[in-house]
């Protein structure tokens, strides 16, 4: 079989393949989240192809057209130092381009930002996850059921991001109902090792805490995942009262106009791969 590297679409067959890639990386990611994106951005999830083997990833999640996001890059240990990414990348962003894209965002690693920087981007603001490894205890939390949920409960999140993102947000309530309390809301979502809190916008830090506190009592083995805009220091202090510590530290970028939300209301970002 050819070793000629073959770019092109993913697809729901590459699932279980993709899930190898990130799971080889160490990374949270189930095989829900790779079929949500390949669901939300068929155009713009891309692989590599080796020898008909997966060899490597990339992600473009469009949120209208001022807005994309880069995730999801990934080369496997074996294929790694052949270009893959920076090709991957190069792709996305002509993607972008043909589609006017006003501004592309993603969340880099040390690693990664020189490779960034060399395709326009620019720092933005770090960006960090704060993990909790112990699980929940048992308990009768009152978590709301979806029956529960106001069909408006993400109306905040428009102002708070920056761009309207309605189709991850119900995404994402299909896989586990939101914790709402009136135009503040808290998604969740299992995750490979630890279940992930995120996206979340929240009217004050006391509306923040009620939601995180009913998040920390869903069942889990592996404790929780928790990723935050270190400018919001209310969502610091609270992630430090509630037993977190910071685990890695990532570095948000652009490329495009600058585009800023309300992010004060932002307590727990989507993820690095989402925004």
């Amino acid at each position: 079989m050819s070793d000629r590297a073959i770019l092109r679409k993913l697809h729901g067959s590459d699932v279980p393949a993709a899930f190898q890639l990130s799971t080889e990386a160490g990374w949270n990611q189930t095989a829900d989240d790779w079929s949500m994106l390949i669901d939300l951005a068929p155009e713009g999830c891309l692989g590599i192809d080796v020898g008909g083997e997966l060899a490597s990833t990339a992600t473009l999640l469009c949120y209208g057209r001022r807005l994309a996001w880069i995730g999801m890059v990934l080369t496997k240990i074996a294929f790694r130092g052949r270009g893959y990414a920076r090709r991957l990348l190069t792709e996305t962003l002509t993607l972008a381009d043909q589609m006017k894209i006003e501004s592309v965002k993603l969340d880099a690693t040390e690693q990664g930002q020189p490779l960034y920087e060399k395709l326009g981007f620019r720092p933005e603001q770090p960006v960090e996850r704060w993990a909790k490894t112990e699980p929940p205890s048992p308990s009768s939390a009152d978590l709301n059921s979806a029956g529960d949920v106001a069909p408006d409960w993400h109306a905040a999140d428009p102002a708070a991001f920056g761009v309207d993102r309605t189709p991850l947000l119900q995404s994402l309530a299909h896989r586990h109902a939101p914790l709402t309390s009136g135009r503040s809301y808290l998604l969740t979502r299992a995750g490979r090792l630890t279940h992930y809190i995120g996206p979340g916008v929240a009217g004050s830090p006391a509306l923040a805490r009620a939601l995180v506190n009913r998040a920390l009592l869903i069942p889990n083995r592996g404790g929780f995942s928790w990723d935050i805009l270190i400018e919001n220091t209310a969502a610091m202090t609270l992630a430090q009262d509630l037993g977190f510590s910071p685990r890695r530290h990532l570095l948000r970028m652009v490329r495009g106009k600058d585009l800023r939300g309300q992010e004060q209301s932002i307590f727990a970002i989507a993820g690095f791969e989402l925004g």
